[in-house]
């Protein structure tokens, strides 16, 4: 009888964990969705004239949130692509994703079930891995779930918006909405920065050398999936030997 009311008082306090970090998550997912929203309102009038009706457009976002996957996906299908090149393009473009999720999967929890790690694997894009890799401590699952839940719906809206009445509006009012975009990193980018040196310092150094990238001739000619990849293995591998953390149980 104790053994079962002690494990019933676990899984209450697990029920309770699991809702304070979704929550922590949808909050850090608010100005995420805000900015998927504005930024995938121009995905959805290129897959428009791609020739993509509104349902597919929503339907290629919500299956992918992948932004530039999904761009590279619409110029390939314009140009004629065969589906060997655009499975090509695709992998290269989202191959950061992989480093990404590797990151993920030593950050989180390791009492939670390995199947948390595969649902986790659907949220995984730039914005959410770096609210999340910017949490204090282990990760729970949750966390992710919640910033998804709030980030997805907005990028799949956007895109839909875009398809349906990108059209009608004026060209300088799209290229105002594509600042939305930077708006959001800078909200994802800032509050971790502030509260560390090191973080500010690991920011500053990789967006100085992905400057760098663009100005050297060999390097500014790779895709910018292959750029990302390697000044994510370079600068996190230096801030890894340079600034280890301490692993948290």
């Amino acid at each position: 009888m104790k053994d079962s009311k002690a494990l019933k008082q676990s899984r209450a306090g697990e029920k309770k964990d699991g809702r304070t970090w979704f929550f922590r998550g949808m909050k850090a997912g608010v100005p995420i969705g805000l900015g998927y929203f504005a930024v995938s309102f121009t995905l959805g009038i290129a897959a428009q004239k791609a020739g993509m009706n509104p349902f597919q457009s929503g339907f290629m976002s919500a299956a992918m949130l992948a932004s530039a996957g999904q761009f590279a996906g619409i110029q390939a299908l314009v140009s004629g692509a065969g589906y060997v090149e655009m499975i090509v393009t695709e992998i290269v473009v989202n191959l950061r994703y992989l480093l990404m999720s590797g990151a993920l999967s030593q950050k989180v929890r390791r009492d939670r079930p390995f199947f948390h790690r595969l649902i986790m694997a659907y949220g995984v894009t730039d914005e959410i891995f770096a609210v999340s890799m910017g949490v204090e401590g282990k990760l729970d699952p949750c966390y992710m779930y919640g910033a998804t839940v709030v980030a997805a719906p907005g990028w799949v809206a956007g895109t839909v918006m875009g398809a349906l009445l990108g059209m009608a509006l004026p060209p300088r009012m799209m290229s105002a909405m594509g600042v939305a975009l930077y708006g959001m990193f800078l909200a994802v980018v800032v509050p971790p920065s502030k509260k560390s040196r090191i973080i500010a310092g690991v920011v500053l150094v990789s967006m100085a050398a992905s400057a760098a990238f663009s100005w050297i001739p060999f390097l500014g000619n790779l895709s910018s999936g292959v750029q990302i990849i390697l000044l994510t293995i370079i600068v996190s591998g230096a801030a890894a030997v340079l600034f280890p953390v301490k692993e948290e149980e």
